[in-house]
């Protein structure tokens, strides 16, 4: 429950000031500008207390954007939603800046006469407000058109509009994974997860059912669930037939998602939004395929001189290639030249950043290449040992370290003229590194 939404620039001024309830007066907007903006001290909490009311300020560029409210609100809620309203004005006029606010200050009040009723968040959905406010302002809309706009504001598709049609349907699926590692210089896995989420572009005409298929554990365990394929795939029970499995720690699903039939039927259902939108989030931490194994060997050669080896091994298929390859090997700070030698790619001693980086554009897998470096120290006073950071690493990979596997893919649409296989579907996974380090 929102009091008061304000805008104001970076001299303090406001720009946009909204109040939507009685307890919020106008010694609020001054209670901000003098606390926070104008403040002697930067401010780094994004949550302020100022004489028992809370301000929730987010900033973008030179301008500020403030939530105040006398209540004990959810501090998640009020800032998603500031982060909504910015997305919003973006899809509207494109970059947040004060020019810009000036120049659209009628159509912001109209979106937040329609995003906030009495301080509470309705409809922020962008598809939606564009069909019935425009830059021009709102859009004289027919019988039809309005029938349209209530059942999209009231109904429960509000991400899709009807009437939506294309030559070709086609659906794209990406999957994208994120593998953070911790390894010990034994090669010991101290901790390890991967972070992914599965990105979808639907091209689809009318308003079509989707199920989508995984190899989650829970799903695939269901007795009796989970038939069917993509691409003709004719295995009817992916459990029994010995196909790994992954198991989820925990997942976050996009709105059009039926949460009602993945507890039950555990098949995740949806009507698709139009264009590229984020299916799903989800985490895993056991049986992750590590791509890449670093091998450090770190000897100190007295005082003035280290030798660092390297060892960098592909854990993945042959068949497989692994891109877009950096390894970063720290140097202490008082290091004054650097010899190099590498069997693949290139190697270079970055002074800025006290770290040898080696590049490798593309490295096939079940391979090995090794760095060889002789550095060379200055003689420092200080007797405190180096502390040695961790070698970090980056790459890319055309395959789900966690195993993740999409098993099928359909399409139901009953009112137009086409079937599931009639959609052409496109799965592709990536692999990339989170953050990826071995201690030295």
């Amino acid at each position: 429950m929102i009091g008061g939404l304000f805008v104001y620039n970076h001299k303090g001024e406001v720009l946009i000031s909204r109040v939507y309830r009685d307890d919020i007066g106008r010694n609020a907007v001054d209670a901000f500008r003098v606390n926070v903006i104008h403040a002697r001290q930067q401010v780094r909490s994004p949550v302020t207390n100022i004489a028992r009311t809370s301000f929730f300020h987010i900033k973008r560029a030179n301008i500020w954007l403030a939530a105040v409210t006398k209540q004990n609100v959810n501090a998640a809620m009020v800032f998603e939603f500031l982060l909504k309203i910015i997305d919003v004005m973006q899809s509207y006029f494109g970059k947040i800046s004060e020019e810009n606010i000036k120049n659209n200050f009628v159509l912001i009040y109209e979106l937040l006469d329609e995003i906030l009723d009495f301080g509470y968040p309705q409809n922020s959905d962008t598809g939606v407000l564009k069909t019935f406010i425009t830059q021009q302002g709102i859009k004289s809309a027919s019988k039809e058109e309005q029938a349209q706009i209530t059942s999209q504001v009231t109904g429960q598709i509000g991400w899709r509009r009807e009437g939506i049609k294309y030559r070709r349907n086609e659906l794209f699926l990406d999957v994208l994974e994120y593998v953070n590692l911790l390894m010990s210089p034994q090669g010991q896995v101290l901790s390890a997860h991967v972070a992914g989420k599965v990105v979808m572009k639907s091209y689809l005409s009318g308003m079509p059912e989707c199920k989508f298929g995984i190899n989650d554990k829970i799903v695939m365990e269901a007795k009796g669930k989970g038939n069917g394929g993509i691409s003709g795939n004719t295995d009817s029970d992916p459990a029994r037939s010995g196909k790994p499995v992954v198991v989820i720690d925990d997942c976050q699903f996009n709105q059009c998602v039926k949460l009602s039939k993945f507890e039950t039927e555990h098949s995740i259902s949806f009507i698709p939004p139009d264009g590229e939108f984020e299916l799903m989030r989800y985490r895993t931490t056991k049986d992750i395929s590590l791509p890449f194994r670093v091998i450090p060997l770190v000897r100190e050669v007295g005082r003035t001189k280290m030798e660092v080896k390297v060892v960098l091994k592909s854990n993945f298929k042959p068949s497989l290639l692994g891109q877009k390859i950096e390894v970063k090997i720290p140097t202490p700070l008082n290091t004054s030249g650097v010899q190099l030698i590498c069997l693949k790619g290139k190697a270079k001693y970055k002074a800025s950043e006290n770290a040898i980086v080696w590049k490798i554009k593309r490295m096939a897998g079940m391979k090995e290449t090794q760095l060889s470096a002789e550095i060379e120290l200055l003689e420092t006073d200080t007797k405190k040992k180096w502390t040695r950071p961790p070698i970090s690493m980056g790459f890319e990979v055309p395959f789900a370290p966690s195993g993740f596997k999409v098993r099928y893919l359909k399409v139901f649409e009953p009112k137009l003229n086409y079937s599931d296989h009639d959609v052409i579907k496109w799965v592709r996974y990536i692999g990339r590194s989170g953050l990826y380090e071995t201690r030295c």
